[in-house]
């Protein structure tokens, strides 16, 4: 009854904003989003992807951002109109407002998977090294230790003077900037915390952890304020609109969840996507369209008083979104453990990896558009079916050591000649196939 209450109201009050929004979609990446944000008042948007870019949308119009060795999964404005943003090379990287090359700002040891900006242009980085980075405007460069796992959120209160980070050993940890010292835990002995989102006055924190849980707690004692949490899991993002006084939440189950921050009543409930997670939110700067990212490599922009009308984030043309039932077992595998990051046809399509197109018989690392590690370039392999079948035989990691492939493998021989047969059928050059 709430809820139905609430919805009607919003689409009373939403009905003139929406009318002026339509739904808009940006695409140009070759790989999930995985982070958005929106860098100023006249709403520039920028996104991170598993493609290895950063993409800064003019309209519909991108520009990308080239300079990481991996998938980015996070990306912030700066004060100065610049960006940051972190990725699966452990590295922050800073962006200069007027275009150019990047800049280092952290090196972490592990997968970069939270950033926050302080006012001041101070940036707090979450890591999966365990460890909470922070690069200070005057160029000091400190690291947080005191979580026992992965650290995968963090975020500055609004003067900058203290830190919170959520992280996998379930605490939520607030520090002192100045001193870097820990200064509490508002949470402690629940499952790990994804993500985290703060008002610009911090009159409350709100959370999201990897079983579904969302509660909305005071940032000075912890104190609950409201729970959220429903029926699902994990929570994978948040993003919060002061304007229209909303926050948004998006989980591993596709479902995008608005809810007013006057009352916490349930706003919006729909499921964007019913092929896998939303991994990015964040709203226009009048609060009055959601931007979402996830798995089919387009950023979708709503009218939120529209949201679940139009739409849904699916694409049946991409392998990895297709019934598996209609698929060849060797397709199966290859869509599972190859195509978000590879396609079969000439160039990169701006993937995280190189064509596979001509593989066999290539010698490893000498696709001429694509960016190898180190490890890759230099080896001696020459891809063929048993080179191809080792490689998910022992996993990327073992049978080349250093590259930026995925730790992944292929434990079942058959699976492993199954899709050998098929990349062998469908990588030949076009000629060779007639």
């Amino acid at each position: 009854m709430r809820r139905g209450l609430a919805a009607a109201l919003w689409m009373a009050c939403g009905a003139v904003a929406a009318a002026a929004q339509d739904f808009t979609l940006r695409e140009g990446h070759g790989g999930p989003i995985m982070g958005v944000a929106v860098l100023d008042a006249a709403g520039r948007i920028a996104t991170a992807s598993f493609d290895n870019s950063v993409g800064l949308w003019s309209g519909t119009t991108p520009s990308w951002r080239d300079g990481h060795r991996a998938a980015v999964n996070v990306v912030a404005g700066l004060p100065d109109g610049g960006l940051v943003s972190g990725g699966d090379d452990f590295r922050v990287l800073r962006w200069p407002a007027g275009g150019g090359a990047p800049s280092e700002l952290i090196l972490h040891k592990g997968k970069v998977m939270g950033l926050a900006v302080a006012p001041d242009g101070g940036v707090a980085s979450a890591s999966w090294d365990g460890t909470v980075g922070l690069a200070e405007p005057d160029g000091t460069l400190r690291y947080l230790r005191g979580h026992d796992g992965t650290v995968s959120a963090v975020a500055f209160s609004a003067d900058g003077r203290r830190l919170y980070s959520g992280a996998a050993d379930g605490t939520l940890r607030v520090w002192d900037r100045e001193t870097g010292a820990e200064t509490g835990q508002l949470v402690r002995g629940g499952f790990g915390i994804n993500e985290i989102a703060l008002p610009p006055d911090d009159s409350w924190l709100a959370y999201g952890t990897v079983d579904g849980v969302v509660r909305i707690i005071a940032p000075g004692d912890g104190r609950e304020l409201a729970d959220l949490t429903l029926d699902r899991r994990p929570v994978l993002a948040l993003a919060h609109d002061p304007v229209q006084g909303q926050l948004a939440i998006g989980d591993g189950d596709g479902y995008i969840m608005v809810v007013s921050t006057a009352d916490w009543s349930i706003l919006r409930d729909f499921r964007a996507t019913t092929h896998g997670p939303i991994w990015a939110l964040a709203f226009s700067p009048d609060g009055t369209v959601v931007h979402a990212g996830g798995l089919d490599e387009a950023l979708h922009s709503w009218p939120v008083a529209r949201l679940g009308a139009q739409d849904p984030m699916q694409d049946a043309g991409k392998s990895f979104l297709r019934d598996p039932a209609e698929m060849t077992n060797g397709e199966r595998q290859f869509a599972r453990k190859c195509s978000i990051c590879h396609v079969l046809t000439p160039g990169t399509a701006r993937r995280a990896g190189p064509t596979l197109y001509g593989l066999f018989g290539r010698r490893a690392g000498t696709v001429p558009d694509y960016s190898y590690s180190p490890a890759l370039e230099s080896s001696d392999i020459v891809w063929t079916a048993e080179t191809v079948a080792a490689l998910f035989d022992e996993g990327p990691d073992h049978y080349v050591p250093g590259t930026k492939m995925p730790m992944q493998r292929i434990t079942r021989a058959s699976d492993r000649a199954d899709l050998v047969d098929y990349l062998r059928r469908v990588t030949r050059p076009a000629k060779e196939q007639q």
